[in-house]
């Protein structure tokens, strides 16, 4: 089967396996967009996503706006009939887009992705300061939105100095035993 001019790939299997999640059970019925955060900001909707999987969409899909725009905030889960998990399929795709390669610089979320869980993985929680350094640096947006800065701060919006009291073993062995495992942060 061919799906925009590439050959059917395993990327419904590896999905599947990945998010725990089976593809086929989906009755096509839609819930899941007419509830979705996002779609209307999207070009591509959750139910659109999930019936390319079913037919067998090649890594084109993990270009899909919708893998980097999807909030995770699981409003299709509550309303699906068949409780497909479609922000874990979501979660699968982005480990994959990165994995292989094919994340676009496009609002850079990839990077956003691994500033917030480095930092995260080192204090147990966030740090924006250094989250957003690590940002900036990356994006090479070192100046934009600075104005900001001594309104967050005056506000209380921001810390100077990284948290403490979180329980860094537990966030530890959260990254440790998640998928790709080790702790990397990709």
């Amino acid at each position: 089967m061919k799906i925009n001019g590439t050959r059917k790939s395993n990327l419904k299997q590896t999905v599947e396996e990945l998010s725990g999640v089976r593809i086929d059970s989906c009755l096509k019925c839609m819930k899941c967009t007419s509830g979705c955060s996002v779609a209307k900001e999207t070009k591509m909707h959750p139910s659109e996503l999930i019936g390319l999987l079913k037919l067998g969409a090649g890594d084109e899909i993990l270009k899909s706006d919708l893998v980097w725009m999807c909030l995770s905030c699981e409003i299709c889960y509550g309303r699906c009939p068949m409780k497909i998990n479609t922000a874990s399929l979501i979660d699968a795709l982005r480990k994959l887009a990165v994995e292989r390669g094919t994340t676009t610089r496009k609002g850079n979320a990839p990077l956003f992705n691994k500033a917030f869980l480095g930092t995260v993985k080192q204090y147990g929680r966030s740090y924006d300061l250094q989250m957003i350094m690590h940002y900036k640096f990356g994006s090479g947006s070192l100046m934009q939105d600075t104005e900001k800065f001594p309104t967050m701060l005056r506000k209380g919006k921001m810390a100077l100095l990284p948290p403490y009291g979180a329980k860094k073993t537990v966030v530890k062995r959260i990254f440790d035993t998640s998928p790709g495992g080790k702790g990397k942060i990709k």
